[in-house]
């Protein structure tokens, strides 16, 4: 009998035998085995007599409490948290924490030892991260018991989302703070460049948006800082006024003697407004550096007990990554760093959740705090597909008065909830419209062109694209209607139809990050006919498939039917299938392995800091007549 049958046989004493003549075989198989079979005098040998540790992790990620809970043997489980101090709410690759193992096996004695342990039901807490794709730097402030947050847009339209919360879990865009084209700025900007880490403040009635502008790399200005006020969160916000002071991730700190001031990297500079804030009244001065002095940047003040507390990111925004604190009796210093910094990062380097920082804390009515952040998440350890998302985490604040984030734990995969009575609220409403015009949830790579993009609400809604003049691989490309990739595995379609097209033009659907990579889906005019087409670009390279069969002869009043396009993605992979308006099934077209450049990590070329998105494009050229495509029925499923 060899060690996994006698764990499987709940042979304790054979277990005993085998691992005293041959105690180096002991190894996570048979431990994670001996959890899963539950038998809790086996589970205990393991622990006090064997060489096992408890750090093991299957390639999941996966803990020996991950296996424990699969048994539904509550004093095992027990014995793994009490004594052993494993934690029910780590989470695995996927995030899938033991208490939810233990729900989806079932495991009834778990479960209601976990809810008499805590007190409180699964549904009671929630995960991170809390705002899934895109949503990098967030910025966050509270108007008596509403919550607003911001995040990055980079060169997307419209600009800056502006997300609204009673309960710090459930967010969904309200607004934007620019939503004029003429006010955008983005015509000539590279993929990455546009709006950096904005902040939102609340002043006398009014809110106030600032954001770095970033330029391209063209001397001698790369950089400036934009203001913009609104007295009402979600706009419609004026027309941004401009603050040449060099650096990014500018946040607006206002004082109890009513004075205004900006921070800027590097480290935290600051400099005094005027009472609108749009002018710039001191020369920007250094605060502090930093703890870690690498990249220092996201300066954020808040005042508090006296104290002047400095937050800051350090590390640079991939691995890595943190929040530091520092504080002072005055404005402008000394700072002393915290004894407990950084009080957020990601030390696990095998955890589903790392780059950790860009940190901003806000409180409750009832006097809690939180910190909300930036993080990612990544496949194969290496590709941050949904770009950096959005995570929070609770704060408490020492004796001596230091902030200290989930118990310095670093990021947490469930948490119990701030507020357990609001119910879910979503992006996903596709009725309410921006004041871009566009859905919530919805932007286009710089402003799209006067009737370019139309959303036509009768009944079922369509979207009326005009071709773009320039093709997708050139930032004079306009009119994609995207959205935010949320989900690694997901499926995307949209019945398609129009009148008719030129030699060369196409249109379809498409998974995005920029100018530089990308991959379509979609139909081609050719001289004989309309074909089905996949064209992958990335850098400067281009597969582009064709099918060997026309779909349509050039003459077919068939076009006007329409074709339902659809990509189904799983994590890496994604499959192209469509199916003709008079058929009832999905035929498959074309596949690929590893669309690893649909990340920050997929290439080296310009900035790379947003994420992977899906959407709708037309294509016309610069010299054929106008295409109009429509798109109708258009759907994302998480898988």
């Amino acid at each position: 009998m060899n060690l996994i049958e006698a764990i499987r046989n709940n042979d304790l004493e054979k277990v005993k035998e085998i691992l005293i003549k041959e105690p180096a075989i002991v190894d996570g198989e048979s431990f994670f085995e001996a959890a899963r079979v539950g038998d809790i005098d086996v589970v205990k040998y393991f622990v006090e007599y064997s060489r096992i540790s408890l750090n093991e992790r299957d390639e999941r990620q996966r803990s020996v409490l991950h296996y424990s809970a699969l048994s539904n043997r509550a004093d095992t489980f027990e014995y793994l948290v009490n004594k052993c101090g494993m934690s029910p709410f780590e989470g695995d690759k996927d995030l899938v924490t033991p208490w939810e193992m233990a729900v989806n096996a079932k495991s009834d004695k778990i479960i209601n030892w976990l809810e008499n342990r805590y007190n409180s039901k699964l549904e009671d807490y929630y995960h991170n991260p809390i705002r899934r794709g895109m949503y990098p730097d967030p910025s966050i402030c509270r108007v008596g018991d509403d919550y607003y947050m911001v995040n990055s847009s980079f060169i997307f339209f419209p600009c800056i989302p502006i997300s609204h919360s009673k309960d710090l879990i459930n967010w969904e865009i309200i607004g934007y703070a620019i939503t004029n084209p003429k006010w955008a700025h983005l015509d000539e900007l590279e993929g990455g460049r546009g709006y950096w880490a904005p902040d939102i403040s609340y002043y006398e009635e009014k809110f106030y948006i600032t954001a770095t502008y970033r330029l391209n790399d063209v001397p001698p200005t790369y950089r400036r800082q934009i203001v913009v006020s609104s007295d009402k969160p979600e706009g419609p916000y004026c027309e941004p006024s401009f603050i040449d002071e060099d650096g990014i991730d500018p946040s607006i700190f206002n004082d109890d003697d009513g004075r205004r001031y900006m921070l800027l990297n590097r480290g935290a500079r600051i400099l005094e407004l005027d009472k609108t804030a749009t002018r710039q009244i001191s020369d920007a001065s250094l605060l502090y550096y930093g703890d870690m002095k690498r990249a220092p940047e996201g300066p954020h003040l808040l005042k508090k007990d006296g104290y002047y507390y400095l937050i800051l990111a350090e590390g640079g925004t991939g691995i890595g990554h943190r929040v530091t604190v520092a504080r002072s009796k005055t404005l402008f210093g000394d700072y002393e760093e915290s004894p407990y910094n950084p009080i957020m990062i990601q030390r696990d380097p095998n955890a589903a959740i790392q780059r950790c920082g860009h940190g901003d804390l806000v409180d409750t009515p009832d006097g809690r705090w939180y910190m909300v952040y930036l993080c990612g998440r990544q496949l194969e350890d290496k590709w941050s597909i949904l770009g950096r998302e959005t995570a929070i985490d609770p704060v408490d604040w020492t004796k001596d008065g230091w902030p200290i984030v989930n118990r310095g734990n670093g990021p947490s995969a469930m948490q119990l909830k701030p507020f357990r009575d609001y119910k879910k609220v979503s992006d996903d409403d596709l009725s309410k419209l921006s004041f871009a015009g566009l859905p919530m949830n919805m932007m286009t790579p710089r402003p799209f062109e006067d009737g370019g993009v139309e959303v036509i609400k009768d009944g079922n809604i369509c979207y009326k694209l005009r071709g773009s003049r320039a093709p997708l691989s050139n930032v004079d490309s306009r009119n994609i209607l995207l959205q935010r990739q949320t989900d690694f595995s997901f499926s995307y379609e949209a019945l398609m139809s129009f009148e008719k097209m030129e030699n060369g033009q196409n249109a379809g659907i498409i998974g995005y990050y920029d100018e530089n990579t990308w991959i379509s889906f979609g139909v081609i005019k050719k001289e004989d006919g309309y074909y089905l087409f996949t064209q992958e670009h990335i850098g400067d390279d281009d597969n582009i498939f064709y099918s060997t069969d026309k779909l349509w002869e050039n003459d077919s009043e068939a076009v006007k039917d329409g074709i339902t396009l659809k990509m189904d993605t799983d994590k890496l992979c994604r499959k192209f299938s469509y199916k003709l308006f008079d058929t009832n099934s999905f035929v498959e077209f074309n596949s690929f392995d590893n669309v690893y450049y649909l990340c920050d990590e997929g290439i080296k070329r310009g900035k790379r800091f947003t994420g992977a998105l899906t959407g709708m494009y037309a294509y016309s050229g610069k010299e054929a007549e106008p295409l109009f495509a429509d798109f109708k029925a258009v759907e994302y499923r998480p898988c």
